[in-house]
């Protein structure tokens, strides 16, 4: 079966906060923009009970409700979206290809927002439990467990806040925390209230050792992390809140990730590819919150819509030209400028099209093209460069004469 081809400017790969933020910005500057989402729109911050630090929410709000209200305002903007998994990414020509299992998607730009999946903890029989009595999301499971006793795994934010959520309904919550008694990660308003909550124990020095059961989970047996013995606790559920996984296998061996498997970018979400950026948990920084995957969804919105205007100049007035003399410069510097004056003289000279172009803002054309640091000079015919040079050290143009 022949695939179908569909041609975007922007194909934001993920749809939770950080992608719904990059395909809205996206979307708003009058980009052909689509957005794939293979599972849930809204991604992990669907899961997550009550969120205190998204600013403008001073009561805090869940976070379905949140993703919502982001899923309704990006689609304001004429975004298309798709649910389907993304099967590979290749470059194709000057284009990036997007390929689902039915359909190629061409686009200009890519946008990776694939987030990360839940870590697991490796222990004996895990497998046979997942979904039969291990959980990821307190708000998904909560009300299975009213009036039952569960067991949590991890002393993060989320273990914790989740943990106090569970409360509501259970009517135990017991915490096994990998560190010594009354150290857990988790922020200190958090820590605070669960070490108060009734309904909260905590087993500390511990980590997974086994799961038991029949068709469902009945026992989590713990090891005591510095004496080694066994402790059974008899549980209805266990929930997992040990960290994530970043979904990056489609870009391996495709664009630079770190030790963790994160995506690495710059300041402007680029990653290790001209085409590809990044955004939201899949990228290697210091912190994964819906604000800070806001931040990163608006500058690769951004920069992407940039980087394909800067693409469509060199097509447009570069490449595109019989001949085409182009000079880039930053117009902060005199030099340059004075340069410039001189550049255009030659030009008119020689009436050969001159393309000027200032790096101060954006210096994306100049390292596309591969020239030289600014202020330098570059002649292209029919698409092809013919003489590439700096002139940082020449007093004129005359070593340009037999190219022109």
């Amino acid at each position: 079966m022949e695939k179908r081809r569909e041609n975007y400017d922007v194909v934001v790969i993920g749809g939770g906060a950080g992608g719904m933020t990059a395909a809205l910005y996206a979307g708003r500057a009058r980009l052909k923009t689509l957005l794939i989402e293979k599972s849930l729109i809204g991604g992990l911050a669907t899961y997550t009970s009550e969120i205190e630090n998204y600013p403008g929410f001073p009561e805090g709000i869940d976070g379905t409700e949140l993703m919502k209200l982001f899923d309704k305002q990006f689609r304001k903007f004429g975004v298309d979206v798709k649910l389907t998994d993304v099967k590979s990414l290749e470059k194709e020509g000057s284009f990036w290809k997007v390929s689902t299992f039915r359909t190629d998607y061409i686009a200009k730009a890519v946008i990776a927002a694939t987030g990360g999946r839940p870590r697991m903890t490796g222990a004996e029989n895990e497998e046979n439990f997942r979904d039969k009595g291990i959980s990821f999301c307190a708000t998904c499971d909560a009300a299975r467990y009213t009036g039952k006793k569960v067991l949590i795994i991890g002393s993060g934010d989320a273990a914790i806040e989740e943990g106090l959520f569970l409360t509501r309904f259970c009517s135990e919550v017991w915490v096994s925390v990998v560190h010594d008694e009354g150290i857990m990660d988790a922020n200190e308003v958090a820590k605070e209230k669960a070490l108060k909550n009734e309904k909260m124990h905590f087993i500390w020095n511990t980590g997974v050792h086994s799961y038991e059961g029949d068709d469902l989970l009945k026992r989590v047996n713990l090891k005591n992390l510095k004496t080694g013995e066994i402790i059974p606790v008899d549980v209805d559920g266990c929930f997992l809140f040990i960290g994530y996984l970043p979904n990056t296998k489609i870009f391996e061996n495709l664009i630079e990730l770190d030790s963790r498997g994160y995506i690495v970018t710059n300041e402007n979400m680029e990653t290790s590819r001209e085409g590809i950026f990044a955004a939201g948990d899949v990228r290697s920084k210091a912190l994964r919150q819906v604000a800070t995957a806001v931040g990163d969804g608006a500058i690769a919105g951004t920069m992407a819509e940039r980087y394909i205007s800067e693409v469509e100049t060199i097509e447009s007035d570069i490449l595109s030209k019989e001949k085409v003399l182009v000079y880039f410069y930053n117009a902060s510097e005199n030099e340059d400028q004075t340069m410039l004056t001189r550049v255009e003289l030659y030009s008119k000279e020689k009436s050969v099209t001159l393309k000027a172009i200032d790096c101060y803002k954006s210096d994306k054309i100049r390292k596309i093209l591969n020239a030289p640091e600014t202020p330098s000079i570059a002649v292209f015919e029919n698409g092809k460069e013919i003489i590439s040079s700096s002139l940082r050290e020449k007093a004129d143009l005359s070593f340009l004469d037999d190219k022109i």
